[in-house]
């Protein structure tokens, strides 16, 4: 990982990658915070690729390819150092800090107020998510506080989960309301943090960040369609925009619409036979999460096909349901998951012992969140990935990239692969 500058394109003044024709960070001005900022989330959301965002689903069981019906095949063949997904997450989540860091710098000199605040605040939300993407996904990562030319190590897990923890704190001192839900707000700092909190084991931190949100007039259940088809609603916090128009290669449904859909897609991917009966007929999640068009199978979240392109969602209120019941345990938490079943049109349900509780907690997290990067994580947390998915115990990290270790011999492989 090199240091990097910025440079200012011209007509999307987005701000890009490129040391070989680039300004100083120095040379940056006020004048060029929109553009900074612009820049900065159009890193985080491009630079990881489309398959980062459902990349956890991959894993976790919930697709196939059209050409195999078996989802263990398909996680065997990702769980390669040479697999070019793998790779372009790795390089995508370092390429955006790099740029995130540097718009950290860059702040550090901008005039007191609320403008510095915001940027600030957004660089330290960026520089936690995109650890997080990685701690989770690959355990000890090299942490990347600040951009340097050195050869670096792998830095012990829990160095990098505290270093998360930290930035969303700061995060939640600096940022603000947003206009929009394709900008960071105090509110998408909190979500995060209480995700974070609820994977350390710090319940009671987890259940008072999403009770503080869950108790926020900004946010209520809304028509589940309208979370998915670019309706206004109540439920979600944060978002990637992944628009067409600034020309985002986030193109999501072109991987699960088939060829004969009105939208059509490449159909790489294909719901495995239990998503497709894990739905019950009076779940209102059912229709918008997947379909059968043609006796072919598709999910259904992402509507545009090869017609444009949709919002990945980050953080929605729902989550935050779901990250309180499971923090409170079945005594208290249980309210609150029929609360998100009874606005999902099911009925209350009754688990009798707190290992009941969490499998129906990890169900509904599954109905709830299909295909927006939870399912691979959730089981993994809990220690049943090996059996639910039937992987090898080395399955529950991916593997380093070859080529990052050939680029860089300090960079140990996880064991297995």
């Amino acid at each position: 990982m090199a240091s990097v500058v910025l440079m200012a394109t011209g007509c999307s003044k987005m701000l890009n990658l490129n040391p070989s024709s680039a300004v100083s960070p120095d040379a940056v001005s006020v004048d060029d915070i929109t553009a900074l900022r612009n820049g900065m989330y159009w890193k985080v959301q491009e630079e990881p690729g489309e398959r980062a965002y459902i990349m956890f689903d991959l894993f976790g069981g919930e697709l196939t390819t059209k050409q195999s019906k078996n989802s263990l095949d398909l996680i065997n063949s990702l769980s390669s150092a040479n697999n070019e997904y793998v790779e372009e997450q790795w390089a995508g989540f370092y390429k955006a800090l790099m740029q995130v860091n540097n718009v950290y710098v860059i702040a550090q000199n901008l005039p007191e107020g609320k403008d510095k605040d915001t940027v600030l605040g957004e660089c330290h939300y960026f520089r936690a998510y995109l650890h997080l993407c990685l701690v989770t996904r690959w355990g000890d990562v090299p942490l990347m506080a600040e951009n340097n030319d050195a050869l670096v190590s792998r830095t012990p897990k829990d160095e990098v989960w505290k270093f998360i923890e930290s930035e969303l704190d700061e995060a939640m001192k600096l940022l603000g309301s947003s206009s929009s839900n394709f900008y960071l707000s105090n509110d998408a700092a909190v979500a995060l943090r209480a995700r974070v909190a609820l994977y350390r084991g710090d319940k009671a931190k987890a259940a008072e960040l999403a009770e503080s949100l869950i108790s926020n007039a900004r946010y209520s259940f809304d028509d589940y369609e309208k979370i998915f088809r670019g309706q206004p609603n109540t439920e979600v916090i944060f978002a990637f925009p992944c628009l067409t128009a600034d020309g985002s290669a986030i193109t999501i449904s072109t991987l699960f619409y088939s060829y004969n859909h009105p939208n059509a897609g490449s159909y790489v991917y294909v719901p495995a036979q239990e998503v497709m009966e894990m739905y019950a007929e009076n779940d209102k999640r059912r229709d918008i999460s997947v379909m059968t068009l043609d006796n072919l199978n598709s999910i259904n979240k992402y509507p545009s096909g090869q017609t444009g392109t949709d919002p990945v969602i980050i953080s929605r209120i729902s989550e935050l349901y779901l990250i309180s019941a499971e923090a409170q345990g079945v005594e208290k938490g249980l309210p609150r998951l029929n609360q998100l079943r009874q606005a999902r049109g099911l009925n209350p349900i009754y688990p009798g012992t707190e290992a009941e509780f969490i499998d129906a907690l990890l169900k509904e997290r599954r109905l709830e969140l299909l295909c927006e990067g939870h399912r691979w994580y959730d089981l993994v947390r809990h220690g049943k990935a090996v059996a639910t998915l039937g992987i090898l115990d080395y399955q529950t990290l991916l593997p380093i990239p070859t080529s990052e270790r050939q680029a860089n011999g300090n960079l140990s492989q996880n064991d297995g692969y």
